[in-house]
């Protein structure tokens, strides 16, 4: 399989994930602008989603990039990756309609913990097809980034058995921790530019 397919076929994923999403969003049936303060919880969470979804498209899209070519241990560790991110609809809905009581915050600790698992296997097998002296191992180094998010993932889970909002503030955390994309990764993307 060529790369642009793979990338092509994640970004169409990701972009169907956002939509199922906004549809999540309900319309109030008043004008009144009191109706919007019993969906600012479901509106926060959906944005907090949309944060981290395009946080992995952007890093996918260096990753992938980064890849000279694409083998079968490519394409299933990036479905596996592409299934956990499919569970952010469900689990933002659950949060933010609940308002981010226990269970529901705790669930969607796992699925943001269980994505960045899929991430690093992602990165990981990638990393192994190149070799251990590729740019692109090199490039990653000691990812701190990227050990330290599942850590924080599984303190937020934790976390929501006692205070749910810590865990929110830690998803949030975590978020910001990501936005800017990894220009380590970057640098290999450009370097390997015609």
């Amino acid at each position: 399989m060529e790369k642009n397919r793979l990338e092509a076929f994640s970004d169409g994923v990701l972009a169907i994930i956002i939509t199922i999403m906004v549809l999540g969003l309900q319309v109030p049936t008043s004008s009144n602008i009191a109706v919007l303060k019993p969906l600012l919880p479901v509106f926060l969470t959906y944005a907090l989603s949309f944060i981290y979804l395009g946080i992995y498209w952007n890093n996918h899209h260096h990753l992938l990039k980064a890849a000279h070519k694409v083998n079968a241990a490519m394409m299933w560790a990036n479905l596996h990756l592409l299934f956990w991110l499919s569970l952010f609809p469900f689990v933002t809905g659950w949060m933010g309609e609940n308002h981010f009581t226990t269970a529901p915050t705790a669930l969607y600790g796992v699925v943001m913990l269980l994505a960045a698992i899929a991430y690093y296997i992602l990165q990981s097998v990638i990393v192994a097809e190149q070799g251990p002296d590729s740019k692109l191992a090199k490039s990653l180094g000691r990812d701190f980034k990227g050990k330290v998010s599942p850590v924080l993932y599984a303190a937020a889970i934790v976390a929501a058995f006692f205070e749910p909002w810590i865990s929110c503030c830690i998803y949030v955390f975590v978020a910001l921790m990501w936005r800017v994309p990894d220009r380590r990764i970057a640098r290999v993307v450009d370097e390997s530019a015609p």
